[in-house]
């Protein structure tokens, strides 16, 4: 598993900490599997059940192995939710179309899967947490924002939408359907819908 920015900050904080030497750990199948087990206790149990000590029983590891990567539960869920949804979701690939749907397709592929199913407990316990909401708004959703924020950026560069946009409402209206459905379920996140929400956010933005 390639680590973004934002996967090696937080896999490696614990470290950073303790001035151990930094890196991946030698078995790096080390991180799906804590990414799986992590997805799998807040879906079935809730964001309170997730223990280091009991992530490290489910891959048959030693607790201070993830110790030494992630000092607290609150970055290793931090780090499984980001390596579903990946951090820099927006490359520049010059049409602004094609960046925001690239972007979209990394929510529907995360919550088609185990993130989409969590996800309504884990945003429940950051209701409760103040902490967990920080982190998870600093080390997942900021990240995201960023690069879907400089492809808008890039888009006005080259003209190719209007300058006069609030362009952090049109990144609630990007990704706002996903976590929406997501939480209430009264209808399905499908590819249709991804490619529906960036038509109507391009004709928005487009200039006249």
């Amino acid at each position: 598993m390639r680590l973004s920015a934002s996967q090696s900050r937080l896999a490696t904080r614990g470290a950073a900490c303790t001035n151990a030497p930094l890196g991946r750990p030698r078995d790096e199948s080390i991180n799906t599997e804590v990414v799986a087990a992590v997805l799998q206790v807040l879906k079935t149990r809730g964001y309170r059940a997730v223990t280091i000590e009991g992530i490290a029983r489910r891959v048959r590891t030693a607790r201070t192995s993830l110790y030494r990567r992630w000092p607290s539960k609150r970055h290793l869920v931090a780090y499984a939710v980001v390596s579903e949804m990946g951090a820099s979701p927006a490359a520049d690939t010059g049409a602004l179309r094609e960046e925001l749907e690239a972007a979209v397709r990394t929510l529907l592929r995360a919550f088609s899967g185990p993130l989409g199913h969590a996800l309504p407990g884990l945003v429940a316990d950051m209701a409760q947490d103040p902490e967990l909401a920080a982190t998870i708004r600093e080390e997942v959703l900021a990240a995201r924002r960023n690069s879907m924020r400089d492809a808008f950026a890039r888009a006005m560069a080259r003209e190719e939408i209007r300058k006069d946009l609030d362009i952090e409402l049109l990144l609630d209206m990007l990704t706002g359907p996903f976590y929406y459905r997501a939480l209430f379920g009264h209808a399905p996140i499908t590819a249709r819908m991804t490619l529906d929400t960036v038509k109507y956010i391009i004709r928005i933005a487009s200039r006249r």
